[in-house]
């Protein structure tokens, strides 16, 4: 007999998610003395949030983890509960099917699928933007319409897809002439698009995006992304 980290054995690609899931909760939830293969049917919230920070920071390979409003945005998605606050969410426990099994409402995957996808793009295209934080990522479409929509005209951010696996997409405002404000969202880019042209060269090339919000100038925030030489390459 020997001592071995969780293993799970798998007959097809498409069982690699469902895979990593299991590994990662038993690796992060199961007890030391525990009765072979029983781990937890629900875990503290508190605890998940340090497990999916240090999955990240590992699979990134970055030391700029998650902070506590990306924790409050991903608790919301994972309860599917929006009118709870930060300080709520603290005393919840979250289930293992909520985490790998129930579908997200209106979409076709779970929580954890979305999530690896955002991993799989940061580690493969993104690094460098989230390691000098010019990605806020964790957010949802209606937070940052609020954010954007009393800010001047060409102010954006950047933010992980909620309807796509694996995306990434820019939401600025445009304000017309009459002072009213209307929040756009660019089709998401995935790590295909990106490996075509870089998130910093596409950011150069949209006009329209002139302050990466709060108010630093495009240029200054994204000038050590852009690529003079080649047009290709995450």
């Amino acid at each position: 007999q020997v001592l071995s980290l969780p293993i799970v054995v798998i007959v097809h690609g498409n069982q690699d998610n469902n895979a990593k899931a299991t590994v990662l909760w038993d690796n992060a939830f199961s007890e030391i003395d525990r009765v072979p293969f029983v781990v937890a049917e629900r875990v503290p919230w508190e605890k998940m949030c340090d497990t999916l920070n240090l999955k990240f920071m590992a699979e990134v390979q970055t030391t700029k983890g998650l902070l506590k409003e990306h924790y409050f945005f991903l608790a919301q998605k994972i309860f599917n509960d929006h009118s709870a606050g930060p300080e709520d969410f603290q005393s919840r426990s979250v289930s293992w099917a909520q985490f790998n099994k129930e579908i997200l409402p209106g979409r076709g995957f779970t929580f954890w699928q979305w999530f690896d996808g955002v991993l799989d793009l940061t580690k493969r295209c993104l690094k460098s933007y989230w390691s000098d934080r010019l990605i806020v990522g964790f957010i949802s479409k209606q937070y940052v319409c609020k954010l954007l929509s009393t800010e001047p005209d060409g102010t954006f951010l950047l933010r992980f897809s909620d309807s796509e696996i694996g995306g990434v997409t820019i939401a600025h405002v445009i304000r017309g002439q009459d002072g009213s404000s209307q929040v756009e969202n660019i089709q998401p880019f995935s790590a295909k698009d990106l490996s075509i042209r870089s998130l910093g060269d596409r950011i150069r090339d949209l006009g329209q995006l002139r302050n990466l919000y709060p108010s630093t100038p495009k240029d200054q925030a994204f000038g050590s992304h852009y690529n003079s030489e080649r047009r290709a390459g995450c």
